[in-house]
């Protein structure tokens, strides 16, 4: 496999991992900030979303990683 398609594989990887722990971070610190982190109101569906979208790039990251090391 060409070097690059790991590079990428790299990159993607990080960018995922990052971006999904700095959005898991930033929704559990503007939620506690509103005092909606244990609210059952199902009105905040935007911050559940959210929380979602952040668990699921964490775990795309995870996933590009191990296809990544299969790689080689």
């Amino acid at each position: 496999m060409p070097p690059i398609f790991k590079a990428l594989a790299s990159i993607s990887a990080w960018v995922l991992f990052i971006g999904g722990w700095l959005m898991l971070l930033g929704t559990t610190i503007g939620m506690g900030v509103r005092g909606d982190l244990f609210s059952t109101d199902p009105l905040r569906l935007a911050d559940a979303i959210a929380f979602a979208l952040a668990a699921v790039c964490v775990t795309l990251s995870v996933v590009v990683m191990i296809l990544r090391k299969k790689m080689e």
